[in-house]
């Protein structure tokens, strides 16, 4: 039985982070949530449906993968909105041929030998089962599930069950069976690193500095950077070739992404390209305990979070300058540039340019060429299909 999985079309919820990458690989724990379905579900191959918009990149970027073309014969169809967990899992394997798990959020999982293609809904020949829960429905699901989700990934795919290592002398480890360090790594002396709340894991060629500080549950990205004295608090994931610093807690940076200063980063989901200045903060926590709301660029209007914790969503190449002061639920969309001593609030369009009450469309040309600066810094080119799906956000 082949494994495909699918986006569908509510991935608008996860704008801005979505309009560049499949909804798939947003990355959540430690793994992005196409890899943690490929390895439940011991998937061989990478056999996706994705928005038309993106397969151009894609193929560019994965030659070998199977996009939008379904194989002939059995087939589990998996939602990559799953909130994985023994339950769900168990629901999805015990599915019979032309049966479909649904629950209120969507489509959860289908069996089936059709070949569907990306957008599909209505499928009136399948029996459908229906379920209570299993789907995430926005950006803030993911934020709110990281934690969980940093614990199963260690337990499923890093633990060993000998997990002997060695540090660098002055490191301090707690819980050291629930600690994973790869190869290649640095720890400077006085780092302490911190599993009794959940499993730490720090991944190849990371470099932790001197006096930092790191609580589980948590994931440091391969590459990546931890500055002097950092606080990296519970339920945060670090993807790869980050360079952070300051205060995090509860929060998501998908990669190559830079908070090198101090300022505090709160249950928030940074995008990739992204640079955050010193002493810029956001927050989290409403001053009336209530519940945060965020954009939605599905139903264009600001809706619930689900929490009383919900920082700021962060697309793609934005840049933050210094001291800039992001409230709560606040959703900052692709290519942005933003500065100024005023709140930032509700929601920051995509491409804009300015201060909080003075924010115009940013020229695309001049967002190019700092974007192409950008990734040359990191030894890669912005690719001509890079341009043209930017452009087609730019011109939405």
């Amino acid at each position: 039985m082949q494994i495909v999985i699918f986006d569908d079309t509510t991935d608008k919820s996860f704008y801005p982070l979505a309009q560049t990458r499949a909804v798939g690989d947003l990355r959540c724990g430690i793994l992005k949530l196409r890899q943690r379905l490929q390895f439940a579900f011991e998937a061989e191959d990478n056999c996706i449906l994705i928005n038309p918009a993106l397969e151009e990149l894609y193929r560019l970027r994965h030659p070998d993968w199977n996009l939008n073309q379904p194989p002939h014969g059995d087939k589990l169809y998996l939602n990559s909105r799953i909130k994985i967990d023994d339950n769900i899992c168990k629901q999805i394997r015990s599915l019979k041929q032309d049966e479909a798990l649904v629950c209120p959020a969507g489509i959860i999982a289908i069996r089936s030998s059709d070949q569907l293609c990306y957008g599909f809904e209505q499928l009136p020949h399948l029996q459908r089962i229906q379920t209570d829960q299993g789907l995430y429905s926005q950006v803030a699901d993911l934020v709110h599930d990281n934690a969980r989700l940093i614990a199963w990934d260690f337990e499923n795919v890093f633990y060993e069950e000998e997990n002997f290592f060695e540090t660098e002398t002055g490191v301090s480890l707690l819980n050291p069976y629930k600690i994973w360090i790869a190869e290649d790594v640095h720890l400077a002396p006085n780092v302490v690193l911190d599993a009794t709340k959940g499993p730490v894991v720090i991944d190849e060629g990371a470099t932790v500095m001197a006096n930092s500080v790191i609580m589980g549950p948590a994931y440091i990205g391969k590459h990546s950077l931890i500055k002097v004295a950092a606080k990296i608090y519970g339920g945060t994931s670090i993807g790869p070739v980050c360079k952070v610093g300051g205060e995090i807690e509860g929060s998501i940076i998908q990669a190559y992404s830079n908070k090198q200063h101090d300022g505090f980063l709160g249950h928030a989901f940074i995008g990739e390209w992204v640079n955050i200045g010193a002493d810029t903060n956001n927050s989290d926590l409403k001053n009336t305990y209530k519940n945060v709301k965020s954009y939605n660029y599905l139903h264009r209007d600001m809706q619930d979070s689900g929490s009383q914790f919900m920082g700021c969503v962060v697309g793609d190449h934005v840049k933050i300058g210094i001291n800039c002061s992001l409230n709560t639920g606040l959703v900052i969309g692709t290519g942005s540039n933003i500065f100024g001593g005023m709140l930032f609030s509700g929601y920051i369009p995509d491409f804009s340019w300015g201060e909080a009450d003075n924010l115009t469309k940013y020229r695309f040309p001049a967002f190019c060429d700092t974007a192409a600066i950008v990734k040359r810094r990191r030894e890669l080119s912005l690719t001509d299909l890079e341009i043209e799906l930017l452009k087609q956000i730019f011109g939405a």
